[in-house]
């Protein structure tokens, strides 16, 4: 896009190459119709996003990314995610009797993802949870296999708790097994608490973070309002979480806004850029329903932090998360 030039980071410390703001595609399955859903996904490659992150759980965010992306696949990043129980959701991979870490379970989930993407390589495979039921080396040597076929490039994790990443990371170097190299939790300046423990971690490992809800549902965008109902159709109306409209919120967010306002920058250009800044982030993922949103928030990535904006950022507080 004229006037705007992407940053792009390693993933971790691995090779994989990121634009260090990506397309959250939930949107696609859940919201947008085909023309809405193809005219954000050609606004963010025209904003040189390359880093596209979908789920089988994301309805038809698969199938609809896929078609999409046609003529540009070797020059995007696509990062999907099993794990979750797609088939309320849409779609099926059988019974799976709450196993979805395990080798049945992986191997379906990941031929039914490459078919609906319409591709033969998935950039970054991401499982969307823990299974607590199966065994981490089991699920390490499932993705293994994978990568060593050619059908998925990096293998990453979402939802994890530190000592969760520990043991995979402890589990991996036993087994001499391809290692995580990202992992995608909820993080924004408004919800830091993985900063306590997640973070740390992903550190120690040299783990990349992609922060998911970094608006935190919109509240970092401005939209929201002290003291009014949220909008018909918004993600805090639909979701049913107005409980999260109130003074504690409001009071985090106006400190955010006066610091923003101090600066001379928006409140999405500290969201963004603010938490772009933060220790082991690699990219964050921005949901977006128009065109105008993708660059907005490819924008608002572009203001970098000073030491000093910095540390007057970490003084400020968070909430925890709901």
């Amino acid at each position: 896009m004229k006037g705007q030039r992407m940053e792009f980071r390693r993933l971790g410390q691995s090779g994989l190459v990121v634009s260090v703001v990506g397309l959250g595609t939930n949107n696609l399955g859940m919201k947008l119709d085909e023309e809405s859903g193809q005219a954000v996904v050609h606004a963010a490659l025209d904003a040189g996003v390359t880093l596209f992150d979908t789920a089988d759980s994301y309805g038809q965010s698969e199938e609809r990314l896929g078609r999409f992306l046609r003529g540009h696949r070797d020059n995007v990043v696509i990062a999907t995610k099993f794990g979750s129980d797609v088939r309320r959701r849409g779609n099926d991979n059988g019974d799976d009797w709450g196993a979805r870490g395990s080798r049945r379970y992986i191997r379906r989930a990941v031929e039914a993802s490459l078919r609906r993407l319409q591709t033969d390589w998935i950039d970054l495979y991401q499982m969307h949870q823990p299974d607590p039921a199966t065994p981490i080396d089991e699920t390490l040597s499932t993705l293994d296999d994978l990568v060593h076929e050619g059908k998925i490039r990096y293998i990453g994790h979402s939802n994890f708790s530190g000592w969760q990443v520990a043991h995979a990371e402890w589990t991996a170097r036993q087994r001499d097994c391809t290692r995580f190299v990202s992992a995608q939790n909820e993080y924004s300046l408004l919800h830091k608490d993985i900063e306590a423990d997640l973070v740390p971690a992903l550190q120690e490992y040299r783990i990349g973070l992609l922060p998911y809800f970094p608006l935190a549902s919109g509240l970092l965008t401005g939209k929201y309002r002290r003291d009014v109902e949220a909008p018909v159709g918004s993600r805090i109306e639909s979701w049913g979480m107005q409980s999260r409209l109130n003074t504690e919120t409001f009071d985090v967010v106006d400190r955010l806004q006066q610091f923003a306002d101090e600066r001379g920058r928006t409140l999405l250009d500290v969201a963004i850029g603010g938490l772009a800044a933060r220790p082991t982030v690699s990219s964050v993922i921005a949901g977006a329903t128009s065109p105008a949103q993708v660059q907005a928030n490819v924008a608002a990535g572009q203001w970098i932090p000073t030491d000093a904006d910095r540390a007057d950022l970490e003084s400020l507080p968070g909430l925890p998360r709901h």
